[in-house]
C-alpha cells in the first residue's frame, strides 16, 4: 500500500512523521474520513471545506492546493487499486518547540491514506443481483446495539463541529460499546441530552418526523448527517433539530446513524432495551445509497 505524505507516494512502512509531531503529542491536527466508490471520494467538497473551517479556526495552514490534493488522492486511489475504499486526510500543524504555543510550528503534516471499506450499500447484496431492481427490500439492514457511555461533551463547544485529533472521549465510549458486546455507543453532553455516536450522528423518528440534535448541543457538523437531512427534504419528510434524553430516545418510533463509512444504520437496541422500527429509516438508507451510486457512477 502506498500512502501520500507531504506531497510524496510512499510505501505505507516508510510512512512515519516526527516523534515531535504536535500532532502526535498534542492531538493538534485535523482529519476526515470519505467514502470512495468507484475510484470517486463521496462529498469531497463538503469534507474540504470542513477541514478548512477547522483548519482556519486552529490557525493551521493546509500546505497542498485543494485541487492538487484531489489530484494526489486520485492517484493514490488509482495506484492503490481501490476503488472501494475509505481515505483517511490528516493535516497536523507539524513539529514545533516544545510547550502548548504553536509558534515555530510552520511546516504542516498532511497524509492521506487509504483502508478497506465495509459493504454497507444495499445494492451489493447478493439477492439484489439475483433478483431484480426491487429485490434489495428484502436483503435484510444491518441494525445495531447501541449503549450510552460514561463520558460527557461540553454543550456548546465550538471545537466539537470539527474533526479533531482529540478523541477521548469517544475512544472511551468506543471501548464500553466493545466491552458491552454493543456496536456504538452514544454520548451525552453536560447538560444531560443524547447528542452523538462515537463516530457517528444520531437521528430518531419521532411522529413521522427525523430528528437529530442541534449543533449548539455540542455535537460534530457531520457530512453524512447534512446529506441525510438534504435527503429527508427532498422526499417530503419533516425534519427537526432537538434535544433528547435518554429515557425518551428509547421510546421513540426508530433510532438510526448516519456515518461517512456505513451511511445510515439503523439501531436494534439501546443499553439493552428493544427499539422501535420505523419504515421510513429504510427508505432514507435506500435513498442515501442511491445518492452516493449517482454522485459516483
Amino acid at each position: 500500500m502506498l500512502v501520500f505524505l507531504n506531497g510524496r507516494f510512499v510505501p505505507e512502512d516508510q510512512a512515519v512523521v516526527s516523534v515531535f509531531d504536535r500532532g502526535f503529542l498534542y492531538g493538534d491536527g485535523l482529519f476526515e474520513t470519505l467514502r470512495v466508490r468507484n475510484g470517486k471520494p463521496f462529498r469531497w467538497t463538503q469534507h474540504m471545506e470542513r477541514l478548512q473551517c477547522g483548519a482556519r479556526l486552529l490557525k493551521i495552514r493546509i500546505p497542498v492546493p485543494l485541487d492538487s490534493l484531489r489530484a494526489s488522492a486520485d492517484q493514490l486511489i488509482s495506484r492503490n487499486h481501490l476503488p472501494d475504499s475509505l481515505l483517511r486526510l490528516t493535516l497536523s500543524r507539524g513539529v514545533g518547540p516544545r510547550g502548548y504555543s504553536p509558534r515555530g510550528a510552520d511546516l504542516p503534516t498532511l497524509v492521506m491514506s487509504l483502508h478497506p471499506a465495509p459493504a454497507a450499500d444495499p445494492a451489493l447484496g447478493r439477492a439484489d443481483r439475483q433478483a431484480g431492481p426491487d429485490a434489495r427490500q428484502r436483503v435484510p439492514a444491518m441494525r445495531w446495539k447501541l449503549i450510552t457511555a460514561s463520558p460527557r461533551l461540553p454543550a456548546g463547544e465550538q471545537l466539537a463541529q470539527f474533526k479533531t485529533c482529540n478523541k477521548l472521549p469517544q475512544i472511551i465510549a468506543r471501548s464500553e460499546a466493545e466491552a458491552a458486546g454493543a456496536d456504538e455507543a452514544l454520548l451525552l453532553n453536560t447538560a444531560g441530552f443524547v447528542v452523538e455516536g462515537s463516530g457517528s450522528n444520531l437521528f430518531w423518528v419521532e411522529a413521522g418526523t427525523i430528528c437529530t440534535p442541534p449543533l449548539a448541543g455540542g455535537i460534530l457538523a457531520g457530512v453524512t448527517r447534512s446529506v441525510v437531512l438534504d435527503l429527508c427534504r427532498s422526499l417530503g419528510v419533516n425534519v427537526r433539530e432537538d434535544n433528547v434524553t435518554v429515557e425518551e430516545l428509547r421510546r421513540r418510533q426508530g433510532i438510526f446513524l448516519s456515518v461517512s463509512s456505513w451511511g445510515v444504520v439503523e439501531a436494534e437496541s439501546l443499553d439493552g432495551h428493544a427499539l422501535g422500527h420505523s419504515p421510513q429509516i429504510d427508505q432514507i438508507r435506500f435513498s442515501y445509497w442511491d445518492l452516493v451510486r449517482s454522485e459516483t457512477a
